[in-house]
């Protein structure tokens, strides 16, 4: 299935039901009064999460909703059937914003947990509604409101304990085809990784994580060069950063050069990514240039933990998929037993977040205003 990580739709909630204006007639009851039932209120449209589901692939071929309308009143102090809710099931991890007023509606982020994005319209009242002491006969009825009609952009975020950063080709793919059961397209030329990768690495029987690879970043990706601006969002969730240094270049550039630009780019995407954890992890240590390069790396970056592994003979990756691990289950175990600590992991992630939904929006303003000078031929 193709992978598809951004989708926009349009939801409208049901219309609710008018009133009914109605006035009792029998022959036992030749001033009966009014028996105009109320209508039904328009449904809802919820988005639920569905963990069977990875990609958004499908609103793009149906990009419409619509919820039921509430049925109108009858005579007979008959009240109108209410429209049924729509629930849409999205990947989790779906971030759901508003298109014309460029605002975060919510995030579904726990399989079945539900996300109301469009209101059905109230019921219309009939005229028994409005009877009262001083107004026997009342002759008018009011019509249903119209259901909340919004356009949305759908944004996924695969969740993750760990994610893989570096440049193209340093050996992300390569690592997480070796630990785990994904298998990415690995090749020896730039952008291999076209989609983001996510792997179940199994350090025990009862010891795992989820590792997730994204395409590699280039200079200026925070700025939409190359494919890393795309799915830089992808790293926003994950709460440790594994950054892949290529120790050999094959063009013969520096390692430590190579680490400081695409951390860089990382910054640039959102400064709140500097608290997260990030790891230095010196990559095809098979090669004979490879140790001189690892402990430039250290003296780069004295205040991370820095490893050299080489994936294709599996040297020194056991040992740091094991503190990677271990690594996972502190943060998990520490935010169930400390509710400060939560707190503040969902403090970053929301910063975090909303610099995403800046970048989001920035990148359609920026497709539109190409489409813009198409268009004028300029």
């Amino acid at each position: 299935m193709k992978f598809v990580d951004e989708a926009v739709i349009e939801v409208a909630g049901g219309n609710g039901g008018n009133g009914c204006l109605s006035f009792r007639r029998a022959r036992n009851l030749p001033r009966g009064g009014p028996d105009g039932g109320n209508g039904g209120n328009g449904g809802d449209i919820d988005l639920i999460g569905d963990a069977a589901l990875n990609t958004l692939v499908d609103f793009r071929f149906t990009p419409r909703y619509a919820a039921p309308n509430g049925k109108p009143g009858r005579g007979g102090d008959k009240t109108g059937a209410c429209g049924d809710a729509l629930h849409v099931r999205v990947p989790v991890g779906t971030t759901v914003l508003d298109e014309e007023t460029q605002t975060a509606i919510g995030d579904v982020e726990h399989p079945g947990e539900t996300l109301l994005v469009a209101r059905g319209g109230r019921r219309g009242l009939g005229n028994a509604h409005f009877k009262s002491s001083t107004n026997r006969t009342p002759r008018h009825a009011t019509e249903g409101a119209p259901g909340e009609q919004r356009r949305l952009r759908l944004s996924l975020r695969v969740i993750a304990d760990a994610g893989l950063l570096g440049l193209p080709n340093a050996g992300k793919s390569t690592l997480i085809s070796r630990v785990s059961a994904s298998k990415p397209k690995i090749a020896d030329y730039p952008f291999t990784t076209l989609t983001p990768n996510l792997g179940v690495v199994r350090v025990g029987d009862d010891a795992s994580f989820v590792m997730a690879d994204v395409p590699g970043l280039v200079a200026g990706a925070a700025a939409g060069a190359g494919l890393g601006a795309r799915f830089l969002k992808h790293l926003s969730r994950v709460r440790l950063l594994l950054h892949l240094v290529d120790a050999a270049p094959f063009d013969g550039s520096d390692p430590v050069a190579n680490a400081r630009q695409v951390e860089a780019e990382l910054f640039a995407y959102s400064d709140a990514l500097r608290e997260r954890s990030i790891w230095i992890v010196a990559t095809k240590l098979d090669l004979p240039a490879a140790a001189r390069a690892l402990e430039e790396l250290r003296q780069a970056f004295p205040d991370r933990p820095c490893y050299g592994i080489s994936a294709v003979r599996g040297d020194g990756v056991d040992a740091l998929m094991a503190d990677a691990c271990a690594h996972a289950a502190r943060c998990r175990e520490d935010a169930a037993a400390e509710p400060d600590v939560a707190k503040r992991q969902r403090e970053l992630e929301e910063r975090i977040a909303e610099d995403v939904r800046k970048h989001v929006f920035h990148g359609v303003s920026n497709e539109a205003a190409s489409d813009a000078e198409v268009d004028t031929g300029r």
